[in-house]
């Protein structure tokens, strides 16, 4: 059972301007590298399981983009056997990780307001609001999957729309749907900065994919804690949650 506690402690809290946020967010991530590297090993362990049983190599698809030669006119991925198996599948794994993806915002937290982290942080999504946690993973995939499938441009527009949803379920304890009409309604009032944010983190997310894919690992949690920067800048550094032992 867990409770909140608010604490006089020092935090540093970004101003409501995308550079700061950024920036802001890259000190965090500096600090917990570490975690975000283990969350990904967990994904990734997760990801080659649902490989091996689906029989699709989803990295398959990124040696075969290289090899075309700038030639990308008759490349169509999503007709290669095994894919629409291993990408339904694939976004059951994510739901059931999210809280994962919460734990990485609860570390983010803890290193800020300079309290010691343990490793069993990464994993409070699973105690704390957890059915809240993947209802609204639930919802924002669906629609995220509904706004990739319209040509893939709208996802990232509607994706700053649910940029606070996490922190939301997290430090507030909310339900799943007060967690999405909360987000949208900030983010609907901030949209421009929230887009500028969004973009940006999705950007330094997915830059690992220069390095022969493989630096993925060491950039995609990024946008988690782009999410709890976010938070910090429009509702204020967050409360301590407490577990009565």
């Amino acid at each position: 059972m867990s409770e909140f506690d608010e604490f006089d402690q020092q935090g540093s809290v970004p101003s409501k301007e995308a550079g700061s946020i950024i920036s802001h967010a890259f000190e965090m991530y500096k600090g917990i590298f570490l975690y975000a590297l283990v969350s990904m090993i967990i994904y990734i362990i997760g990801d080659f399981i649902l490989q091996s049983i689906t029989g699709f190599n989803s990295w398959s698809g990124f040696s075969d983009f290289r090899d075309l030669d700038g030639d990308y006119a008759n490349y169509e991925y999503w007709r290669k056997p095994g894919f629409s198996l291993y990408y339904s599948f694939s976004s059951i794994l994510g739901i059931l990780l999210s809280p994962i993806y919460v734990g990485l915002i609860y570390i983010a937290n803890k290193f800020n307001t300079k309290n010691t982290i343990e490793f069993s942080d990464l994993f409070i999504g699973y105690r704390q609001n957890v059915g809240n946690i993947l209802l609204y993973s639930l919802i924002t995939t669906i629609i995220f999957g509904i706004a990739a499938a319209m040509c893939g441009i709208p996802f990232f527009f509607v994706f700053p729309l649910f940029l606070l949803g996490y922190p939301i379920l997290l430090f507030e304890n909310a339900t799943a749907m007060d967690a999405v009409s909360k987000t949208f309604n900030i983010a609907k009032e901030n949209y421009g900065l929230f887009l500028g944010v969004a973009l940006l983190g999705l950007l330094i997310s997915i830059s690992g994919l220069v390095l022969c894919c493989i630096g993925i690992i060491i950039t995609a949690p990024f946008i988690m804690i782009v999410m709890y920067s976010t938070y910090c800048a429009y509702l204020g550094k967050p409360r301590q949650i407490m577990f009565k032992k």
